[in-house]
């Protein structure tokens, strides 16, 4: 393990770059002293915010690039502009010569994951990388993934997806063997896609030592923590984060409306004040930002392009604890444990 985790960041990422991703990373260094980073981007800029932050500045270096993907770059453009000299491509390639342990970027989340599987490759009988994040639920946190790295998945997918966010959440939770629940429009058994429906067969009968595979969970159950990983393709992953984001805040903008209709309702706030603000904070998307690219022969976090810096830092914080609890490494171990079960999902998915 090493002594310092190396920490690169696409300075130029997200929808204002610079001026949200060093604060944030000063934010982290208060919180991970023991963190130096890379700052990929437009030097001058980059400097302008570091002269605010003394101590980052001070376990930084800068790597000067003029060239930034743009949020509205399409991936395959964004590799061919950006290939070998956007901030993105050097952040990762950071990390694929080993100079840094983990890459965090806000920038375009199509752009990074083409980048990260080109120049990072997947791991072993890993199809297609994944987006996993930590959901906030009533019980702690839950594992979600796929929630948006790419659209679709047949049974062996789905099965790598299970493996990985079970050694995810063994990781983060310290459970030896995390509940893992397929994502579908009901419980019963007859119900949703065949892919689905077939990945949970597989899993049945796969026996994993490394998980506990109880069926599938409907939506309103990933909220209420009713497993350890919410495991479902891309498309409605994306559909689901979202949905719950944006009734994050409409349930916020509600009670802050009822809370101030009159004066009686408003002295009724200030005597629970502090318990609304517990529960806003809980509510907070940025406290939950940072999606881990999984599957990857690298760790990658991808932020929230709109996210403020405290945001920003979190997602620093979640490279930083993975680097940590050597999740690559357990990943790759889950994985090689069972390799010839995926190898056989593999065979069975294309014959």
């Amino acid at each position: 393990m090493p002594q310092k985790v190396r920490i690169a960041l696409d300075a130029m990422g997200g929808d204002v770059g610079a001026s949200v991703v060093i604060p944030g990373a000063a934010i982290s260094l208060k919180r991970h002293p023991d963190s130096e980073f890379l700052l990929y981007g437009d030097s001058k800029l980059i400097d302008a915010e570091l002269a605010k932050h003394p101590a980052l500045k001070a376990a930084s270096r800068v790597i000067h690039t003029d060239v930034a993907i743009s949020n509205d770059d399409k991936p395959s453009h964004a590799l061919r502009r950006g290939r070998k000299t956007s901030s993105m491509w050097l952040a990762i390639d950071a990390v694929k010569r080993g100079e840094a342990d983990v890459v965090v970027s806000a920038g375009n989340t199509g752009a990074l994951m083409a980048m990260a599987r080109l120049h990072l490759r997947t791991l072993p009988g890993i199809d297609r990388p994944a987006i996993a994040a930590l959901w906030p639920t009533v019980r702690g946190d839950t594992v979600v993934l796929d929630l948006g790295a790419s659209i679709g998945g047949d049974a062996h997918h789905l099965v790598s997806l299970a493996e990985m966010g079970g050694a995810m959440a063994s990781v983060l939770f310290n459970i030896e063997r995390p509940t893992v629940g397929l994502l579908n429009i009901g419980r019963e058994e007859m119900k949703g896609h065949e892919e689905i429906r077939e990945a949970a067969e597989r899993l049945r009968a796969m026996k994993l030592p490394q998980l506990n595979y109880v069926g599938f969970v409907e939506s309103d159950d990933i909220g209420r923590g009713a497993v350890d990983v919410v495991v479902t393709e891309g498309f409605s992953g994306n559909i689901a984060l979202k949905a719950a984001e944006g009734t994050a805040r409409q349930m916020s903008e509600f009670l802050r409306n009822a809370l101030t209709q009159n004066w009686l309702r408003r002295i009724g706030y200030l005597l629970a004040r502090g318990a609304f603000q517990a529960l806003r904070a809980k509510m907070d998307p940025n406290k939950s930002n940072g999606g881990m690219l999984l599957g990857l022969k690298g760790l990658v976090v991808k932020s929230h392009g709109g996210t403020n810096s405290e945001g920003f830092a979190y997602a620093v914080d979640v490279g930083y604890e993975m680097v940590r609890c050597d999740l690559l490494t357990k990943i790759t171990q889950m994985i090689n444990s069972d390799g010839s079960a995926l190898a056989q999902t593999a065979q069975e998915a294309v014959s």
